[in-house]
Protein backbone atom coordinates (compact mmCIF):
# COMPACT_ATOMS: atom_id res chain seq x y z
CA UNK A 1 0.00 0.00 0.00
CA UNK A 2 2.86 2.39 0.87
CA UNK A 3 4.48 1.75 -2.52
CA UNK A 4 1.22 2.59 -4.29
CA UNK A 5 0.89 5.84 -2.34
CA UNK A 6 4.48 6.78 -3.19
CA UNK A 7 3.83 6.16 -6.89
CA UNK A 8 0.83 8.48 -6.71
CA UNK A 9 2.47 11.21 -4.64
CA UNK A 10 5.73 11.50 -6.62
CA UNK A 11 4.09 12.32 -9.99
CA UNK A 12 1.81 14.83 -8.26
CA UNK A 13 4.82 16.55 -6.67
CA UNK A 14 6.68 16.60 -9.96
CA UNK A 15 3.65 18.08 -11.71
CA UNK A 16 3.34 20.75 -9.03
CA UNK A 17 7.01 21.72 -9.43
CA UNK A 18 6.69 22.06 -13.21
CA UNK A 19 3.36 23.91 -13.19
CA UNK A 20 4.11 27.15 -11.40
CA UNK A 21 1.41 29.74 -11.77
CA UNK A 22 2.20 33.21 -13.11
CA UNK A 23 2.05 34.49 -9.52
CA UNK A 24 4.94 32.22 -8.52
CA UNK A 25 7.37 33.60 -11.11
CA UNK A 26 10.14 35.58 -9.31
CA UNK A 27 9.48 39.26 -9.85
CA UNK A 28 10.97 42.59 -8.81
CA UNK A 29 8.23 45.22 -8.70
CA UNK A 30 10.42 48.13 -7.62
CA UNK A 31 10.07 49.96 -10.96
CA UNK A 32 6.54 50.92 -11.94
CA UNK A 33 4.96 54.05 -13.36
CA UNK A 34 3.73 54.91 -9.85
CA UNK A 35 7.14 54.45 -8.19
CA UNK A 36 8.78 56.50 -10.95
CA UNK A 37 6.26 59.29 -10.38
CA UNK A 38 7.05 59.46 -6.66
CA UNK A 39 10.72 60.07 -7.46
CA UNK A 40 10.26 62.38 -10.44
CA UNK A 41 7.79 64.82 -8.88
CA UNK A 42 10.27 65.63 -6.10
CA UNK A 43 12.46 67.45 -8.60
CA UNK A 44 9.82 68.15 -11.26
CA UNK A 45 6.56 68.94 -9.39
CA UNK A 46 4.85 69.87 -12.67
CA UNK A 47 5.39 66.39 -14.18
CA UNK A 48 2.30 64.24 -14.77
CA UNK A 49 2.10 60.60 -15.77
CA UNK A 50 0.76 60.00 -19.28
CA UNK A 51 -2.57 58.22 -18.93
CA UNK A 52 -2.89 54.96 -20.89
CA UNK A 53 -6.18 56.03 -22.50
CA UNK A 54 -6.85 54.15 -25.73
CA UNK A 55 -7.71 56.45 -28.68
CA UNK A 56 -10.94 55.60 -30.51
CA UNK A 57 -8.90 54.96 -33.64
CA UNK A 58 -6.95 52.12 -32.00
CA UNK A 59 -7.90 48.50 -31.30
CA UNK A 60 -6.19 46.58 -28.46
CA UNK A 61 -5.61 42.83 -28.13
CA UNK A 62 -4.02 41.97 -24.79
CA UNK A 63 -1.96 39.03 -23.58
CA UNK A 64 -1.31 37.19 -26.83
CA UNK A 65 1.05 34.28 -26.17
CA UNK A 66 4.03 34.66 -28.49
CA UNK A 67 6.36 32.04 -27.00
CA UNK A 68 6.37 29.27 -24.40
CA UNK A 69 9.02 27.47 -22.37
CA UNK A 70 7.33 24.38 -20.92
CA UNK A 71 4.59 25.88 -18.75
CA UNK A 72 5.98 29.44 -18.89
CA UNK A 73 4.07 31.55 -21.39
CA UNK A 74 5.29 34.92 -22.62
CA UNK A 75 2.79 37.56 -23.74
CA UNK A 76 2.52 40.71 -25.78
CA UNK A 77 -0.19 43.33 -26.15
CA UNK A 78 -1.03 44.38 -29.71
CA UNK A 79 -2.32 47.82 -30.77
CA UNK A 80 -3.78 48.25 -34.26
CA UNK A 81 -5.20 51.18 -36.23
CA UNK A 82 -8.96 50.63 -36.48
CA UNK A 83 -9.17 51.92 -40.05
CA UNK A 84 -8.41 49.01 -42.34
CA UNK A 85 -5.71 49.86 -44.82
CA UNK A 86 -5.33 48.16 -48.18
CA UNK A 87 -1.62 48.06 -47.51
CA UNK A 88 -0.15 46.34 -44.45
CA UNK A 89 1.11 48.61 -41.68
CA UNK A 90 4.71 48.83 -40.45
CA UNK A 91 5.12 47.32 -36.97
CA UNK A 92 7.00 48.44 -33.86
CA UNK A 93 7.98 46.12 -30.99
CA UNK A 94 8.25 48.23 -27.81
CA UNK A 95 10.41 47.08 -24.88
CA UNK A 96 9.97 48.36 -21.33
CA UNK A 97 12.84 49.31 -19.03
CA UNK A 98 13.63 48.52 -15.42
CA UNK A 99 17.31 47.58 -15.24
CA UNK A 100 16.73 44.17 -16.89
CA UNK A 101 15.17 43.29 -13.52
CA UNK A 102 11.90 45.12 -13.05
CA UNK A 103 9.17 46.89 -15.04
CA UNK A 104 6.36 45.46 -17.15
CA UNK A 105 4.88 45.76 -20.63
CA UNK A 106 1.96 47.97 -19.53
CA UNK A 107 4.43 50.80 -18.86
CA UNK A 108 4.80 51.22 -22.63
CA UNK A 109 1.08 51.29 -23.40
CA UNK A 110 0.88 55.09 -23.87
CA UNK A 111 3.68 54.94 -26.46
CA UNK A 112 2.14 51.95 -28.22
CA UNK A 113 -1.35 53.49 -28.33
CA UNK A 114 -0.19 56.79 -29.75
CA UNK A 115 2.10 55.24 -32.36
CA UNK A 116 -0.80 53.05 -33.49
CA UNK A 117 -2.84 56.23 -33.95
CA UNK A 118 -0.22 57.33 -36.51
CA UNK A 119 -0.51 54.19 -38.62
CA UNK A 120 1.65 51.53 -36.96
CA UNK A 121 0.82 48.13 -35.51
CA UNK A 122 2.59 48.19 -32.16
CA UNK A 123 3.30 45.55 -29.54
CA UNK A 124 4.41 45.93 -25.92
CA UNK A 125 6.24 42.80 -24.89
CA UNK A 126 6.88 40.72 -21.78
CA UNK A 127 10.33 39.15 -21.49
CA UNK A 128 12.13 37.24 -18.77
CA UNK A 129 13.93 39.49 -16.31
CA UNK A 130 16.95 38.73 -14.14
CA UNK A 131 15.03 37.43 -11.06
CA UNK A 132 13.67 34.71 -13.34
CA UNK A 133 16.39 34.13 -15.93
CA UNK A 134 19.83 35.67 -16.46
CA UNK A 135 21.33 37.08 -19.66
CA UNK A 136 20.93 36.22 -22.53
CA UNK A 137 17.46 34.68 -21.96
CA UNK A 138 15.64 37.99 -22.27
CA UNK A 139 17.29 38.51 -25.64
CA UNK A 140 16.11 35.08 -26.80
CA UNK A 141 12.57 36.10 -25.82
CA UNK A 142 12.64 39.40 -27.69
CA UNK A 143 14.03 37.87 -30.86
CA UNK A 144 11.24 35.29 -30.64
CA UNK A 145 8.74 38.17 -30.40
CA UNK A 146 10.10 39.71 -33.61
CA UNK A 147 9.87 36.35 -35.35
CA UNK A 148 6.31 35.98 -34.08
CA UNK A 149 5.32 39.37 -35.51
CA UNK A 150 6.81 38.46 -38.86
CA UNK A 151 5.28 34.96 -38.90
CA UNK A 152 1.84 36.35 -38.03
CA UNK A 153 2.07 39.43 -40.22
CA UNK A 154 -0.86 38.49 -42.43
CA UNK A 155 -3.16 37.91 -39.45
CA UNK A 156 -2.58 41.41 -38.08
CA UNK A 157 -2.11 43.39 -41.31
CA UNK A 158 1.62 43.88 -40.71
CA UNK A 159 4.24 44.48 -43.38
CA UNK A 160 6.86 41.82 -42.50
CA UNK A 161 9.56 43.81 -44.32
CA UNK A 162 9.04 46.88 -42.14
CA UNK A 163 9.49 46.04 -38.48
CA UNK A 164 11.13 48.41 -36.01
CA UNK A 165 12.12 47.90 -32.39
CA UNK A 166 12.01 50.55 -29.68
CA UNK A 167 12.88 50.54 -26.01
CA UNK A 168 13.47 52.77 -23.00
CA UNK A 169 16.40 52.53 -20.57
CA UNK A 170 17.23 48.79 -20.30
CA UNK A 171 14.68 48.33 -23.07
CA UNK A 172 16.66 50.81 -25.19
CA UNK A 173 19.83 48.77 -24.73
CA UNK A 174 17.91 45.65 -25.69
CA UNK A 175 16.43 47.34 -28.76
CA UNK A 176 19.92 48.40 -29.83
CA UNK A 177 21.18 44.86 -29.29
CA UNK A 178 18.39 43.36 -31.41
CA UNK A 179 19.08 45.88 -34.14
CA UNK A 180 22.81 45.21 -34.31
CA UNK A 181 22.72 41.40 -34.04
CA UNK A 182 20.12 40.65 -36.73
CA UNK A 183 19.99 36.93 -37.38
CA UNK A 184 23.13 36.14 -35.38
CA UNK A 185 22.51 32.48 -34.56
CA UNK A 186 24.01 32.45 -31.07
CA UNK A 187 21.35 34.91 -29.84
CA UNK A 188 18.28 33.43 -31.54
CA UNK A 189 17.29 31.01 -28.76
CA UNK A 190 14.55 28.41 -29.20
CA UNK A 191 11.43 30.52 -28.72
CA UNK A 192 9.65 29.39 -31.87
CA UNK A 193 9.54 30.19 -35.60
CA UNK A 194 13.23 29.35 -36.01
CA UNK A 195 12.96 29.59 -39.79
CA UNK A 196 11.83 33.23 -39.61
CA UNK A 197 14.21 36.21 -39.56
CA UNK A 198 14.60 38.36 -36.43
CA UNK A 199 16.12 41.29 -38.33
CA UNK A 200 14.59 44.72 -37.87
CA UNK A 201 14.56 47.68 -40.23
CA UNK A 202 14.83 50.51 -37.67
CA UNK A 203 15.83 51.01 -34.03
CA UNK A 204 14.81 53.58 -31.42
CA UNK A 205 16.99 53.66 -28.31
CA UNK A 206 15.55 55.87 -25.58
CA UNK A 207 18.18 56.52 -22.87
CA UNK A 208 19.58 53.02 -23.17
CA UNK A 209 23.32 52.47 -22.84
CA UNK A 210 25.16 50.66 -25.66
CA UNK A 211 28.44 49.97 -23.82
CA UNK A 212 28.34 47.99 -20.58
CA UNK A 213 32.10 48.35 -20.14
CA UNK A 214 31.87 52.14 -19.84
CA UNK A 215 32.86 53.22 -16.30
CA UNK A 216 29.35 54.64 -15.80
CA UNK A 217 28.15 51.02 -15.79
CA UNK A 218 31.11 48.76 -15.05
CA UNK A 219 32.32 50.66 -11.97
CA UNK A 220 29.09 50.39 -9.99
CA UNK A 221 29.94 47.23 -8.05
CA UNK A 222 32.19 48.69 -5.38
CA UNK A 223 29.80 47.63 -2.60
CA UNK A 224 29.06 43.85 -2.62
CA UNK A 225 25.89 44.52 -0.63
CA UNK A 226 24.51 46.67 -3.44
CA UNK A 227 24.93 44.79 -6.73
CA UNK A 228 24.45 46.80 -9.91
CA UNK A 229 21.66 46.06 -12.37
CA UNK A 230 24.35 44.67 -14.68
CA UNK A 231 25.61 42.22 -12.06
CA UNK A 232 22.05 41.07 -11.36
CA UNK A 233 21.54 40.41 -15.08
CA UNK A 234 24.90 38.83 -15.92
CA UNK A 235 25.44 37.05 -12.60
CA UNK A 236 28.91 38.62 -12.28
CA UNK A 237 30.39 42.05 -11.74
CA UNK A 238 32.62 43.41 -14.49
CA UNK A 239 35.74 42.62 -12.42
CA UNK A 240 34.54 39.08 -11.67
CA UNK A 241 33.85 38.25 -15.32
CA UNK A 242 34.01 40.95 -18.00
CA UNK A 243 33.01 38.62 -20.86
CA UNK A 244 29.20 39.02 -20.70
CA UNK A 245 29.58 42.77 -20.16
CA UNK A 246 31.52 43.00 -23.42
CA UNK A 247 29.34 40.51 -25.29
CA UNK A 248 26.08 42.29 -24.38
CA UNK A 249 27.26 45.72 -25.56
CA UNK A 250 25.39 46.60 -28.80
CA UNK A 251 28.12 48.91 -30.11
CA UNK A 252 30.37 45.89 -30.66
CA UNK A 253 28.13 44.49 -33.40
CA UNK A 254 27.80 47.48 -35.72
CA UNK A 255 28.33 46.41 -39.33
CA UNK A 256 27.15 47.28 -42.83
CA UNK A 257 23.81 45.54 -42.14
CA UNK A 258 22.97 47.63 -39.08
CA UNK A 259 19.62 49.45 -39.58
CA UNK A 260 19.03 53.18 -39.05
CA UNK A 261 19.05 54.35 -35.42
CA UNK A 262 17.26 57.04 -33.48
CA UNK A 263 18.68 57.97 -30.07
CA UNK A 264 16.41 59.97 -27.75
CA UNK A 265 18.16 60.94 -24.54
CA UNK A 266 17.52 62.59 -21.21
CA UNK A 267 19.86 65.30 -19.99
CA UNK A 268 21.74 62.75 -17.83
CA UNK A 269 25.09 61.76 -19.46
CA UNK A 270 25.19 58.43 -17.60
CA UNK A 271 22.57 57.03 -19.98
CA UNK A 272 24.53 58.00 -23.09
CA UNK A 273 27.30 55.45 -22.42
CA UNK A 274 28.83 54.31 -25.71
CA UNK A 275 26.42 56.26 -27.91
CA UNK A 276 28.88 58.64 -29.57
CA UNK A 277 31.41 55.89 -30.31
CA UNK A 278 28.64 53.72 -31.76
CA UNK A 279 27.54 56.56 -34.03
CA UNK A 280 31.13 56.98 -35.22
CA UNK A 281 31.16 53.30 -36.20
CA UNK A 282 27.80 53.64 -37.99
CA UNK A 283 29.04 56.70 -39.86
CA UNK A 284 31.88 54.63 -41.32
CA UNK A 285 29.25 52.37 -42.87
CA UNK A 286 27.10 55.36 -43.85
CA UNK A 287 24.26 54.16 -41.66
CA UNK A 288 21.66 56.82 -40.93
CA UNK A 289 21.26 57.96 -37.33
CA UNK A 290 19.64 60.76 -35.36
CA UNK A 291 20.29 62.03 -31.83
CA UNK A 292 17.86 64.15 -29.84
CA UNK A 293 18.52 65.17 -26.24
CA UNK A 294 15.54 66.57 -24.36
CA UNK A 295 16.85 69.19 -21.95
CA UNK A 296 16.08 69.34 -18.23
CA UNK A 297 14.67 65.83 -18.07
CA UNK A 298 14.72 62.99 -15.54
CA UNK A 299 15.69 59.54 -16.75
CA UNK A 300 12.14 58.12 -17.22
CA UNK A 301 10.92 61.22 -19.06
CA UNK A 302 8.98 59.15 -21.62
CA UNK A 303 6.39 58.31 -18.94
CA UNK A 304 5.52 61.95 -18.23
CA UNK A 305 4.09 65.15 -19.55
CA UNK A 306 5.44 67.69 -20.53
CA UNK A 307 8.10 65.57 -22.30
CA UNK A 308 5.97 62.80 -23.79
CA UNK A 309 4.76 64.76 -26.83
CA UNK A 310 8.28 65.79 -27.86
CA UNK A 311 9.54 62.22 -27.39
CA UNK A 312 6.65 60.81 -29.42
CA UNK A 313 7.12 63.40 -32.17
CA UNK A 314 10.76 62.36 -32.65
CA UNK A 315 9.66 58.72 -32.89
CA UNK A 316 6.89 59.34 -35.42
CA UNK A 317 9.06 61.50 -37.70
CA UNK A 318 11.87 58.95 -37.65
CA UNK A 319 9.60 55.96 -38.29
CA UNK A 320 7.73 57.79 -41.05
CA UNK A 321 11.04 58.60 -42.71
CA UNK A 322 12.55 55.11 -42.45
CA UNK A 323 9.54 52.80 -42.73
CA UNK A 324 7.12 54.90 -44.79
CA UNK A 325 9.58 56.91 -46.86
CA UNK A 326 7.94 60.20 -45.85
Amino acid sequence: MKKILMLIIIPVLLFAQNSKSENEIPRDTSFTAASAAIKVVKDYPFAKLVAPKVPESVRVIKNIVYSSYRNRKLHLDLFQPVDKSKDPYPAVLIIHGGGWRSGNKSMQWPTAMHLAKYGYVTATVEYRLSPEALYPNGIYDLKAAIRWLRANAENYNINPEKIAVSGCSAGGELAAFLGTTGDLTKFEGVGGYQDISSKVQAVIDVDGIVDFTHPAESNKDGNPLKPSAGKYWFGYSYKENPFPWVEASPMNYVNDQTPPFLFINSSLPRYHAGRDYMIEKMNKFRIYSEVHTINNTPHPFWLFHPWFDEYLNYMVKFLDKILKGN
